[in-house]
């Protein structure tokens, strides 16, 4: 049955693709051939054998160590706080931690260790899908620095891009999360999930958007470098980093405690008129997906709920549900659910990566305005795709 539920996941996600599609005629079904059997490679050595399997679980043992460490910091400043036995704080024990996450991002983007290996990765990436050097380097860029930083990589390329370049990596850029967030998402689901769908995901945007928006790279692209480096004094860049980190975790926080309790308040309205709550409304719309990639019949409701909180509002709040209800969910179910909602694919991105480009260029950026509906269903696509793969060994 994993085979088949397999098949039913890629071809949901072909069709629809194919009907969003922009140029039907010349999809390439090439780079899509070579990109899948990748994303097949890299999931069977993650998730099925005994090396792949121990290296995600040292990955996420190391990731976990980073959260106590980060501790350390939080504690100094936050260390005053009275928290009752067995209870934790979610701003304090897993959105604080990224500001540390992002100082060693910025310390390793500092000493050019992560420009070397975006660089080279995405040389790789590039010789294997024929997607343009371009697009293969902002795919694994936007997997390390994320959005909005990653734009700023490109800031000279964007103005030239075509409309159809743009949609490419903005599709990146909404499938792909950053390295500071890793080890706050394991703080709410299964480690080695996080992992298999980092990698999964920067060739899963890269083969929606050969469905979704098919064109041939132009062959004067030359790979460019991270602009952040060393021009500036360390620790200048360093401050800019943890700054930017505390940033980002201040603004998932207010998103947290605007979305919540937007949901709270739709929950407890539909319930009284309609005696459902609206999580459970959106979950029947999503129910047939999750059904086709692969969820177990008892599991769809929930796993479809899911899908669609992270849609309308973000992964984190996804994420917390989850957490919550992990536990009656089935191992395949979990597997499932976990990869699709690692990803920024919902209707805030939208606005994120339409306001730092259009930062940049304000043509450029109307243009990603006008195909944003399309951008968030490649990504979403995406996510399925990335979902299913994984639930094949499960």
């Amino acid at each position: 049955m994993n085979f088949v539920f397999l098949v039913t996941g890629i071809l949901l996600v072909f069709v629809i693709g194919w009907l969003i599609s922009s140029d039907r005629k010349h999809i390439r079904f090439g780079t899509i051939g070579r990109l899948f059997m990748l994303q097949i490679i890299i999931s069977f050595i993650c998730l099925h054998t005994s090396g792949g399997v121990n290296t995600l679980k040292q990955i996420s043992l190391f990731f976990n160590w980073l959260m106590k460490q980060a501790a350390g910091g939080v504690d100094f400043v936050f260390g005053g706080f009275v928290i009752k036995a067995g209870s934790s704080v979610f701003f304090l024990s897993v959105l604080m931690p990224i500001v540390f996450i992002s100082a060693l991002v910025g310390i390793l983007n500092y000493i050019k260790v992560l420009p070397f290996i975006i660089k080279w990765a995405g040389w790789g990436l590039n010789k294997i899908s024929g997607m343009g050097e371009l697009e293969s380097y902002f795919a694994v860029s936007t997997s390390v620095l994320g959005q909005p930083e990653v734009f700023l990589t490109v800031k000279d390329q964007i103005p030239k891009l075509t409309e159809q370049r743009l949609y490419t990596i903005s599709a990146s850029a909404m499938s792909a999360v950053s390295a500071a967030m890793l080890a706050s998402y394991m703080k709410l689901v299964p480690g080695k999930f996080v992992v298999v769908a980092v990698f999964l995901n920067i060739l899963s945007a890269l083969i929606i958007s050969s469905i979704v928006n098919p064109y041939i790279p132009e062959k004067e692209d030359k790979l460019v470098e991270i602009s952040k480096g060393n021009a500036e004094p360390f620790f200048q860049v360093l401050g800019n980093y943890i700054v930017d980190g505390f940033q980002l975790a201040i603004t998932v926080a207010a998103m947290l405690i605007g979305f919540v309790a937007l949901v709270t308040f739709l929950n407890n309205s539909f319930l009284a008129v309609i005696n459902i709550s609206f999580t459970s409304l959106i979950g029947y719309i999503f129910a047939p997906i999750a059904f086709l990639m692969g969820v177990p019949t008892s599991d769809i409701l929930k796993v479809g709920s899911l899908m669609a909180t992270k849609l309308i509002t973000n992964e984190f709040v996804a994420m917390g549900t989850l957490h919550g209800i992990a536990g009656t969910l089935s191992t395949k179910a979990n597997a499932i659910i976990s990869a699709y909602l690692v990803s920024f694919a919902n209707f805030g991105t939208i606005g994120i990566i339409t306001g730092s480009i259009k930062s940049i260029s304000a043509k450029q950026g109307s243009y990603v305005a006008k195909f944003s509906i399309r951008l968030l269903a490649g990504a979403t696509l995406a996510s399925i795709l990335t979902g299913t793969i994984v639930g094949f060994y499960f």
